[in-house]
């Protein structure tokens, strides 16, 4: 059987971003597509949907949003170096990122770290103050 005549191999959407490292477990992956945080071609999809070389996914991820390109189906999770040989980021997504990043870093400048770690009366002057129980 030559290469040609074999069928195009496709993976389960939350097994690839588990394999690619995208998500700790393949439950948390799985969570993630069901949860509609994971779309392939901007179509919300099921966890069971197989991806194929090609597909473009987008992902959003805490408070950051990715479209990359599947650039290879992985037979196993392997070490991160394997994991990013199988996506690149788009152009214009890695650009986005990078506003977003420093939008942060630029927003993080005003606000002060104490020196030292509250103590245990502190800390619950705090709880008190976020419960709004002052």
């Amino acid at each position: 059987m030559t290469p040609a005549d074999e069928p195009e191999r496709r993976l389960r959407l939350d097994k690839w971003l588990w394999h690619a490292r995208f998500m700790k477990t393949r439950s948390l992956a799985a969570a993630a597509v069901g949860g509609g945080k994971v779309k392939v071609g901007g179509e919300r999809v099921k966890s069971a949907h197989n991806i194929k070389v090609g597909d473009r996914l987008h992902l959003q991820i805490a408070d950051e949003s990715l479209e990359i390109d599947v650039l290879a189906l992985p037979v196993r999770r392997g070490p991160a170096v394997e994991a990013q040989a199988c996506y690149a980021e788009t152009a214009d997504s890695a650009a986005r990122r990078a506003v977003h990043r420093e939008q942060r870093r630029i927003a993080n400048l005003g606000l002060s770290r104490p020196d030292t770690k509250p103590d245990k009366r502190e800390r619950r002057a705090l709880d008190k103050l976020r419960r709004g129980q002052v």
